[in-house]
């Protein structure tokens, strides 16, 4: 009989297994040998959602991803093995199906038999999506909850999820609640978020927070230090006491003018930035091409959408008739009991953003339940990697390396990838 360590990796919307692979390769490059008491890694890399099903919600993905834990432990010890240790890894969508999937796991008793260990997320928007004071924000927090189905609507904290209209991440983030508690029981819990340039899952969602210092980090005069042996992770910073004064505005058509409305990044993504003369003849047929892309785009995520409410439907009748009942009815259960005189927990039950005048358009315009989200989950030990990747046009897919045959600089997302893998616990 051989003790398993079972390590779950789940990939993130639109994704597939295929996305985490330099993430398999590297952890199981490290922990290639059983561990001193003897116990082997085993890694199942989650197929139970790929591709369009990431539309079907956080909670269908949690609970598509429990059976498929549950189905590999019975098959491993089928063959005469026996899983003792349980870990998890979620990337971006991944980290929040993580948190459901642990849920029912503990609601079905699993962490009575199996120990849990770590539980890792990197570019996770555990808070939700925030929203910034620019047009193509609000764009998207408009048309994010129609188009991609129920994910969406989880995404932007716009569901009312439980029988007391809360939320999913606000009810995933209570102390009250099946989601914290089971997350409370791993021994290790350590989240890795992009400290600038995701402009997929921003720093004060994946990390947890409600202020950024590194919006401005351009101006504002903010000294960090790197860690020495992984160079894209953060090891401190610090703000100076007093800002530095702001340059002064130069003079149009100066050198110093056009340095200021070049872009500090790169417009077009990596497979659409070609060399002269042929980034001309793009530039030029840009705006045939951005209507034909948006209007394509929107014409795919609808259809996207249509699927994915049709199978929701099918999954909420096969588990209204099934003996199985789901999480989504005990938690409803609970809520239900609930006495209406209990004060709502959230400090401001009105969603709407707080502060926004006072916002500039780089830091996010925090809400009362991204508020209460990160007051509920920071009482937990969590461990924080900030990485930090400069110039780059987004570094939400660079941080796990996802497509490093096709986008050779996703390679500078290693480091981070190489930490996590030595960090793991086995």
């Amino acid at each position: 009989m051989v003790a398993i360590h079972l390590l779950v990796l789940i990939h993130g919307m639109w994704g597939n297994p295929q996305h985490l692979s330099e993430a398999a390769r590297i952890v199981q490059e490290i922990h290639s040998e059983p561990s001193a008491e003897g116990t082997k890694l085993h890694l199942l890399m989650a197929e139970a959602i790929k591709e369009d099903s990431t539309y079907d919600g956080i909670d269908w993905g949690g609970e598509r991803i429990a059976k498929e834990v549950l189905e590999t432990v019975q098959e491993l010890e089928g063959k005469g093995d026996q899983v003792v240790r349980f870990s998890v890894t979620g990337y971006s969508l991944g980290g929040l199906i993580a948190r459901y999937c642990i849920g029912v796991l503990h609601q079905q008793g699993f962490f009575e038999k199996v120990e849990p260990v770590n539980f890792n997320t990197i570019a996770t928007p555990h808070c939700g999506l925030p929203r910034y004071q620019s047009f193509f924000s609000s764009l998207t927090q408009t048309l994010g909850p129609k188009l991609l189905s129920r994910t969406g609507e989880q995404f932007y904290c716009v569901d009312k999820w439980s029988p007391r209209e809360r939320p999913l991440l606000v009810v995933m983030a209570d102390p009250d609640r099946i989601f914290y508690q089971a997350l409370s029981k791993f021994k290790h819990i350590r989240i890795y978020a992009n400290a600038i340039n995701d402009i997929t899952v921003p720093y004060v969602t994946a990390a947890i927070q409600t202020i950024d210092p590194f919006a401005d980090y351009k101006t504002s005069g903010i000294e960090i230090e790197f860690n020495e042996n992984y160079a894209c992770l953060v090891q401190d910073y610090a703000l100076p006491s007093v800002p530095p004064p702001k340059p002064p505005k130069p003079t149009m058509f100066t050198a110093e003018w056009f340095q200021t409305i070049k872009p500090s990044r790169p417009l077009l993504p990596p497979f659409l930035q070609f060399r002269f003369p042929f980034n001309l003849a793009l530039y030029a047929l840009l705006p045939i091409l951005i209507p034909t892309f948006f209007s394509l785009a929107l014409v795919r995520l609808s259809l996207a959408t249509r699927s994915s409410r049709a199978r929701i439907k099918l999954l909420e009748k096969e588990a209204h008739n099934g003996d199985q009942r789901t999480l989504v009815e005990l938690v409803a259960e609970l809520e239900q009991e609930m006495e209406e005189a209990v004060v709502d927990l959230i400090d401001n039950p009105d969603p709407s953003p707080l502060y926004q005048s006072e916002v500039s358009k780089e830091h996010p315009i925090i809400t009362a339940y991204h508020r209460q989200i990160a007051n509920w989950l920071n009482t937990l030990p969590i461990k924080k990697e900030l990485a930090y990747f400069p110039g780059v046009r987004n570094a939400h897919a660079m941080i796990i390396s996802r497509d490093v045959k096709q986008f050779e600089i996703h390679r500078l997302g290693e480091p981070v990838l190489r930490h996590w893998a030595t960090s793991f616990i086995l």
